[in-house]
């Protein structure tokens, strides 16, 4: 089955980032730690740290843009992949 994960609780066992043509990029000076990007991220990827601070799992990022069009300071920039 081409594109269905069939087992239950393994969808953390495929990676599914490498085919997006866009990525979000973070600069952590515009930050504010809001969380919203991590709140809206259909993909849970970004991931959250211990001080709020957020990064993004490239293995699992599909680069739809939602947590750049979340970011109410535009601290996340969605660039070409392999850029």
């Amino acid at each position: 089955m081409g594109g269905v994960i069939d087992v239950p609780a393994t969808s953390m066992e495929y990676k599914t980032g490498t085919w997006r043509a866009m990525r979000p990029v973070i600069n952590k000076e515009k930050c504010t730690k809001c969380l919203l990007c991590w709140v809206y991220c259909p993909d849970g990827a970004i991931v959250r740290g211990e001080d709020d601070s957020v990064s993004v799992n490239y293995d699992y990022c599909k680069g739809c843009g939602i947590c750049a069009n979340e970011c109410p300071v535009k601290a996340i920039e969605m660039v070409e992949e392999g850029v």
